[in-house]
């Protein structure tokens, strides 16, 4: 095994090289080990055969920061079912070689690298992973085929979700998809540019080839690789059954905007307004739009005012609560810095639970009265609203229009989302468990504070980014708040004013397009 020999830089500068003695290191063997166990277990799945397929992975070191850890590949043109230990390249962080496997006898091929490293050393950089996995899988192939024209790979209410990265059950699934290249190589640059496009993602699919995938550690890596893996598969077997994987009721595939058989030019023909062409997707405000305003002031607030000491009591220790209070205590600070009226301070915790909570509660108050459309806030409302809905103390409210328009634009093939001051938490929630039973099957996916300001123009480019629209007009938005409007129009988002019992008063001259009733459109 031909190594190259230096002077090993452990802690905090890293490792740019490694000693002899380093490179036989435990850390070292058992990555090897462990690599090679994958790649046989991983052709044994269809992902690596005929020698296609590789993994890249960082030697776990704790005393080496992991920007600095080195990394392991595994080799091209070697059978991965009889893959060894030896047979693993190590390479420094900036990506130099540092040991590369010994020759084979005949018919063994002469030692080469994995003609994905160019590839894997870019995830490593844009991503900091702790392992990258190369699959082949024929289901990461066809899923790319289905539709040739697609840049995305979209797929939502499936359980397999729960296993990718930051996204639940209800949640979309959204996988950017680039072209293929002849050699591997050459797939780094638009690699990146959909990594750096989709910063959600923790994969790629490259059409008509595979998929790069990645995780925190091998662990994760490779239970995302399976999760894709499984959910491409049940695109393919859904799209071979008629039916959408990308709807959330999975019903008969349909033909509306942007598919093949009707080149995008349905449209929605309403009783008195028109919309032309069909909008591919549908952003929903909440209070005053789908839900009475009085809903929310007179129900959700005060439950959430009334219950506030009990849960913080009740959960205080919890990992949830204690990640909720570290927000609040953030933002408290922030407050107090900028003379916000209702602002206290909140006392350490080595003062004793009660006085902490006390002082939490007096902050909360404040920011529930003056109606601050703040994340610290809202992340605590939903977890105290998912116990009001799970002891049946609430129960969502929308109004009679609403599940009949879901209903009949989810049958047009129209994505419907939810854009909200409230937590995705407390939107699941509510539309989980209303008057009129579980709507979640009709939408596709929530927005909160998280993507920015309601009344900011930037929040609706990012949704408009991140739901894949060739143009964001392609989104139409409802919403009963006029600098909302204004600032979706200004996205280049199409927007239509909601008018309903309780609603505040529009400026004269507002410009915009209004409706009583989702069935006006």
């Amino acid at each position: 095994m031909a190594a190259a020999t230096a002077t090993p830089e452990n802690g905090g500068g890293g490792v740019a090289t490694a000693s002899q003695a380093y490179l036989e290191s435990q850390a070292v063997k058992d990555t090897r080990s462990l690599m090679s166990e994958l790649c046989r277990h991983f052709y044994t799945l269809g992902w690596m055969y005929g020698t296609g397929g590789s993994i890249a992975m960082r030697v776990h070191d704790d005393s080496v920061p992991r920007p600095h850890q080195l990394i392991l590949l595994s080799p091209s043109g070697v059978q991965k079912e009889r893959m060894e230990p030896e047979d693993m390249y190590v390479l420094s962080a900036d990506g130099s070689t540092l040991s590369s496997p010994s020759p084979k006898p005949y018919p063994n091929k002469a030692p080469k690298c994995t003609d994905s490293a160019d590839v894997f050393l870019k995830v490593f950089e844009l991503r900091n992973p702790g392992a990258v996995i190369h699959s082949h899988g024929m289901e990461s192939c066809l899923v790319t085929m289905i539709n040739p024209l697609a840049k995305e790979f979209r797929i939502t209410h499936m359980e397999m979700i729960k296993g990718i990265q930051g996204h639940g059950y209800y949640d979309e699934l959204v996988i950017p998809i680039i072209e293929n290249t002849a050699r591997e190589y050459e797939l780094t640059e638009s690699l990146a540019k959909a990594i750096e496009a989709y910063p959600r993602s923790t994969a790629v699919l490259v059409r008509n080839h595979g998929i790069y995938s990645w995780g925190d550690s091998w662990i994760s890596a490779k239970t995302q690789a399976e999760c894709y893996s499984y959910l491409f598969d049940a695109a393919i077997k859904l799209n071979q059954m008629g039916l959408d994987w990308s709807s959330p009721n999975h019903g008969p595939l349909q033909y509306g905007k942007g598919t093949l058989a009707d080149g995008g030019t349905a449209g929605i023909i309403g009783s008195s307004l028109q919309i032309k062409p069909l909008p591919s997707c549908i952003l929903l405000d909440i209070e005053g739009t789908t839900t009475p305003i009085t809903f929310v002031t007179d129900v959700l607030f005060p439950y959430a005012r009334d219950n506030v000491e009990r849960h913080l009591s009740a959960a205080f220790d919890t990992l949830e609560t204690q990640d909720d209070i570290k927000l609040l205590r953030i933002q408290v600070e922030d407050d107090l810095a900028k003379d916000v009226p209702g602002a206290l301070p909140i006392p350490p915790d080595e003062v004793g639970k009660e006085k902490v909570i006390a002082a939490l509660v007096a902050n909360i108050e404040a920011m529930i009265k003056a109606d601050r459309k703040i994340t610290a806030l809202k992340q605590l409302q939903g977890h105290i609203w998912r116990t009001g809905f799970q002891n049946q103390e609430l129960k969502g409210e929308v109004f009679e229009d609403v599940p009949v328009a879901l209903g009949k634009w989810n049958a047009l093939g129209i994505k419907v989302y939810i854009y909200s001051s409230g937590s995705r938490l407390a939107q699941r929630l509510l539309f989980g468990n209303t008057n009129h039973g579980d709507l979640r099957k009709y939408l596709y996916g929530f927005f909160d504070t998280t993507v920015g300001n309601k009344k900011e123009t930037n929040s609706y480019v990012e949704i408009a980014e991140s739901l894949g629209v060739d143009n964001p007009s392609e989104i139409l938005f409802l919403t009963d708040v006029h600098q909302e409007a204004v600032a979706a129009k200004n996205a280049g988002l199409q927007v239509i004013v909601s008018v309903r019992p309780g609603n505040g008063p529009l400026p004269e001259n507002h410009g915009f397009k209004t409706i009583h009733s989702f069935m006006e459109i």
